[in-house]
């Protein structure tokens, strides 16, 4: 698999994961993942300083599958939030690395059956921070 791209976070989105990672079982698929990608992060910034094009906890995606040319358009959600159509849960493969992503990059992940497939972050159509909307 390709090099995972850099990514930013929130400082709000870490606190905030960090406390639901803390809160659940640690036997949860996506947990173990989630924690990855939080450590990774290239850099944790403050709501103001939230670049246009990011992707944070409940914004509105679209992306493309590259293989297929099929183009999603989703929502990042905490997993109590997951399950209504368009969502994605942040413990979900691809909710976990669509986390921090900004316009133009790519990610690669794990689909049933051993395949592998790449995603493409095309657009953020919406986003809390931009939106000044931070208690969501």
């Amino acid at each position: 698999m390709n090099k995972a791209p850099s990514i930013i976070l929130t400082r709000l989105d870490v606190q905030r994961l960090e406390r639901l990672i803390a809160s659940l079982d640690d036997a949860t698929p996506g947990i173990e993942a989630l924690q990855t990608e939080l450590d990774r992060a290239d850099q944790v910034v403050g709501h103001e300083e939230v670049p246009a094009g990011l992707v944070t906890m409940n914004s509105r995606v679209h992306c493309r599958e590259e293989s297929s040319g099929k183009d999603y358009h989703l929502k990042l959600v905490y997993p109590q939030d997951a399950g209504a159509d368009g969502t994605v849960s942040v413990l979900a493969p691809v909710g976990c690395a669509l986390l921090g992503l900004q316009v133009g990059q790519h990610i690669a992940w794990p689909a049933p059956g051993g395949k592998t497939l790449k995603l493409t972050l095309l657009a953020v159509e919406y986003q809390p921070e931009a939106a000044g909307e931070y208690d969501v």
